[in-house]
């Protein structure tokens, strides 16, 4: 099962979103696996598109998942010196760091995944989809938990007239 987020690191809901999302992946892990998007939706969060590059900087040095949870525990602190004391915290290199959200390096990588949110009909955080398939309404642990079972069910079926699955188009 895949479970991919549209979220925006300054967003309250996405916050909100995250200790449901963790407690799945603690009952489900081994069954779902979870994708985060980038959606900075910066017309209401001004540091949104810094916190998700920022987060794409931590990745280029293996430490994606580590600025992820960094961030969204703290959304109102995203700002460049935040994000620098982050990084350190993080053992990241900072000079690296700083220089390619300078460069805006990971600029690109984040436009992907707002272009992949367009095609999608994605304008809000956060937006889930579970396997290919969009989840409207909350986003609670017993809702998702529902969803994802719902959709183990539809997988194990297989695709209704026998043809191969599709690829999922949101998951990297």
């Amino acid at each position: 099962m895949t479970l991919v987020e549209y979220g925006d690191f300054e967003c309250p809901y996405c916050g909100q979103a995250e200790q449901a999302i963790r407690e799945l992946l603690a009952e489900h892990g081994d069954e779902v696996r979870y994708v985060w998007r980038h959606l900075p939706l910066s017309d209401v969060h001004p540091s949104a598109q810094l916190g998700a590059e920022a987060a794409e900087a931590a990745g280029a040095q293996g430490r994606f998942w580590e600025m992820y949870d960094t961030l969204l525990s703290h959304q109102g602190a995203l700002r460049l010196d935040d994000l620098a004391g982050y990084a350190e915290q993080l053992g990241l290199d900072v000079e690296r760091f700083l220089e390619e959200l300078r460069r805006r390096e990971h600029a690109a990588r984040v436009s992907r995944d707002v272009a992949s949110a367009d095609e999608s009909g994605v304008s809000g955080t956060p937006t889930f989809f579970i396997n290919g398939r969009r989840h409207y309404g909350v986003y609670d642990l017993a809702t998702l938990t529902r969803e994802v079972a719902s959709a183990k069910r539809r997988a194990s079926a297989g695709p209704p007239d026998g043809r191969a699955a599709i690829a999922m188009p949101h998951a990297r």
